[in-house]
């Protein structure tokens, strides 16, 4: 057996993949500690030489360990694969070099850290290019019979296939039974306010009056983060006006994903849509989101980066650091759904019951929620949604502050995928309670 394990592509592919990993982690750690290139620019160049040696080893670990065939002469390996391959890598060392590494070194992010992160990235995005164009030996037109036919096969060049090869459960609605039966009578909005007494009674007002408009039943629930200044009086003012709307406030510590998880823990409709305090996210999209529902979806998911989606006056640099997060968690969990980070989404409520106890204290809940969900094996689907940035306030979101614990949750949520043999999985959780009402009746 252990034989047999040997033969495996998919071992060899890891294996090659760590080989080039530990070279590239071993030669920073070498020219940044031993070399003392140990300024931003010189970690820089570090990070250059180490990627390219790495490079080159790990196009020779595949060409000749992984993939044996294809054809082996100077003119086909090093005039064209070799070369092709340094164009396919140079897109994604080029988004390292001047996006990743830079970005997660302001963030803090420990340099060893930030090379695993940017290692995988940069080896996707190479991946991509390289599955259709390197790793595949062109058939002469003419020869039909000849050598290069016979090997006309794709080589794939990085240790990447499970994760890019989308898993059944990850799959859109693909592998999932929806039932249409299931109707979502009363709608909450969880809406977690710190400090927002600049915003808190427009974004409430505006909501009410789009959702009585639609006549949807609906309860709005603010978790009041202990705010320091008039946000409590104001919701107590406006909870005396709107039947609809009532108040708690935060029994955790101070924090954003402990304000949501409060509140997810007392709204007492059918379904729940988490909503920011500052009027960013579009109430017509919250319509949408309920009628989408309706269909029989677990989830519905808004994605601001789709045709149809729109987003107005996103800082830049937050702009960058959420694409590229957002590019690492697609190609981790193989995900179509590219706005994993974005809060703005609406879940069942056997969903938050399928996916708790939760574990985030701050905005890494924003990943954790969906993450759980299309992990457990609840449906979903994705539709375009409008963010506007908040014209009011102070943004509590702080990129320094977050990097390393969204890599946390997101490790942790893979990790459970990966490992747990599905204990976790919705099917598994079902038959678990269909046995419990066996034994009770």
């Amino acid at each position: 057996m252990l034989k047999k394990m040997f033969r495996s592509k998919i071992l060899k592919f890891l294996l090659g993949g760590g080989l080039a990993a530990a070279l590239n982690l071993a030669l920073i750690y070498l020219i940044i500690e031993k070399l003392g290139f140990n300024t931003p620019f010189l970690r820089n160049i570090a990070n250059v030489i180490s990627i390219e040696i790495s490079l080159i080893f790990s196009f020779f670990i595949y060409r000749t360990w992984v993939w044996t065939g294809g054809i082996w002469n100077i003119r086909e390996v090093f005039l064209r694969q070799l070369p092709l391959y340094h164009v396919s890598a140079g897109v994604a060392v080029i988004t390292r070099i001047l996006f990743i590494f830079p970005i997660l070194d302001w963030l803090r992010i420990n340099y060893a850290i930030n090379t695993l992160i940017g290692a995988l990235l940069s080896a996707s995005i190479n991946y991509l290019i390289s599955d259709r164009f390197v790793f595949k030996t062109p058939t002469p037109k003419n020869h039909k019979n000849s050598q290069a036919e016979k090997i006309s096969v794709t080589y794939y060049p990085e240790s990447l296939a499970p994760a890019l090869s989308v898993n059944s459960s990850f799959r859109k609605d693909e592998s999932i039974t929806i039932d249409t039966s299931k109707s979502v009578k009363t709608l909450s909005i969880v809406i977690p306010a710190y400090n927002e007494e600049d915003c808190i009674v427009q974004t409430v007002d505006t909501i009410s009056k789009v959702l009585e408009q639609e006549k949807i039943d609906y309860e709005i629930l603010v978790v009041n983060d202990n705010s320091k200044d008039k946000t409590e009086e104001l919701l107590q003012q406006m909870n005396f006006q709107n039947s609809k709307l009532r108040y708690v406030n935060n029994y955790y510590p101070n924090g954003f994903g402990f304000a949501v998880r409060c509140g997810l823990e007392n709204f007492i409709g059918d379904a729940v849509a988490v909503v920011m305090a500052d009027s960013s996210d579009a109430p017509e999209d919250i319509v949408s989101y309920y009628h989408k529902l309706q269909e029989g979806y677990d989830c519905v998911f808004g994605s601001r980066f789709i045709k149809g989606g729109k987003v107005i006056d996103y800082p830049s640099h937050k702009l960058i650091v959420n694409r590229l997060a957002n590019l690492f968690i697609q190609i981790l969990f193989g995900l179509k759904f590219n706005d994993t980070t974005n809060a703005f989404k609406i879940y069942r409520q056997e969903v938050i019951e399928g996916i708790s106890p939760l574990v985030s204290h701050h905005f890494n809940l924003t990943v954790e929620i969906p993450l759980k969900a299309i992990a457990r094996g609840y449906s979903y689907t994705t539709i375009p949604i409008t963010w506007r940035n908040r014209t009011t306030g102070v943004s509590k979101l702080k990129l320094k502050e977050m990097g390393s614990r969204y890599l946390f949750i997101v490790l942790y949520i893979w990790l459970e995928k990966h490992l747990s043999r599905g204990d976790y999985h919705l099917s598994k959780n079902k038959l678990v309670v269909n046995q419990r009402l066996k034994s009770n009746g």
